[in-house]
């Protein structure tokens, strides 16, 4: 263990012993000269013997002051050194984390824009659904599903999760007897057992029927979505996440029910990191390409959930 005098009374004195005065230091530091001189003695307490000699108004270092002053300036020198780099990292590096269908069907597409307009930084993106300790600095931002804020967070909501079934045209054009929600019973559906389609069929019908379908269970919304674009079923999903199949034809909204997920995505980040420069150019960019990205909302994405 470093037996090492209070740090406080060490700053003083590098400081002091690097002007030669207890008044320059004081105001260097932003303490009165009676705090300076506190700390002198106090250092010097603890050291058992004096740093500086003192003749009037004037000081100078003793032979053990001088002996140990360029020791602990280059001490402080080389902190100061690596809080600099660690402050230069930070500010050039922008840490993003999301989950994977909002990482790569969302956000990846339009990240570019966004480096375009802050050169300067070096982006990052971390996809995967395991929760990142933004408060232990792990991530700079996350973009997170959950049913409201996180206590400790800066939290912006940007999108709600509404779902609905999609297939693509190809599937429909070999079906077209589905006209209401029990319709879909009768249709091969992916990830039949997700608890989605439970969701959807209770607002569609007022509760879901037993679900006896066999059928593969993806672990991801993306291999549920490209699974119906290849046209292997009817795939529960969220619109917001396949905007570009939906704009291109390759998935159709087989109904016009909706339901919507308890939770939506939010921005987050450690409250702590409000201020800094990037986080604000990135939270505004981020919340202007959501608005822009849903036009005019006809999933009703962009309204708050209740208590959000």
């Amino acid at each position: 263990m470093r037996r090492l005098p209070p740090l406080a009374a060490v700053r003083v004195f590098e400081a002091a012993a690097r002007h030669g005065n207890f008044t320059r230091a004081a105001e260097e530091l932003g303490m009165t000269q009676a705090a300076v001189s506190y700390q002198m003695k106090l250092l010097e307490e603890r050291l058992g013997a004096p740093l500086f000699a003192r003749s009037g108004r004037g000081i100078a270092l003793t032979d053990l002051g001088r002996r140990i002053a360029p020791q602990i300036t280059t001490a402080f020198d080389a902190m100061g050194d690596a809080f600099a780099a660690v402050h230069a990292e930070s500010e050039s590096v922008m840490r993003i984390t999301a989950p994977r269908t909002l990482a790569t069907n969302w956000l990846a597409g339009r990240l570019g824009s966004f480096q375009l307009a802050r050169p300067e930084l070096a982006v990052r993106l971390h996809v995967g659904d395991d929760m990142v300790d933004l408060l232990a600095g792990e991530a700079d931002v996350a973009l997170r599903g959950a049913p409201g804020p996180i206590a400790g967070h800066s939290c912006h909501f940007l999108m709600r999760m509404p779902v609905a079934p999609f297939a693509s045209p190809a599937l429909l054009a070999r079906h077209p007897q589905v006209r209401t929600p029990a319709d879909l019973l009768e249709l091969p559906r992916v990830s039949p057992h997700d608890d989605w389609w439970d969701l959807w069929f209770a607002a569609a019908m007022g509760e879901a029927p037993a679900n006896n379908q066999a059928g593969v269970r993806f672990d991801s919304q993306i291999l549920d979505g490209n699974a119906a674009i290849a046209g292997h079923g009817v795939a529960i999903l969220s619109a917001p996440m396949w905007l570009g199949a939906v704009q291109s034809g390759q998935l159709v909204q087989v109904l016009p029910q909706r339901a919507y997920y308890r939770n939506a995505f939010w921005l987050m980040y450690a409250e702590g990191k409000r201020s800094q420069p990037k986080i604000r150019a990135f939270r505004d960019w981020l919340m202007a390409e959501v608005k822009a990205s849903m036009g005019d909302d006809p999933h009703q994405a962009l309204v708050p959930p209740k208590g959000g």
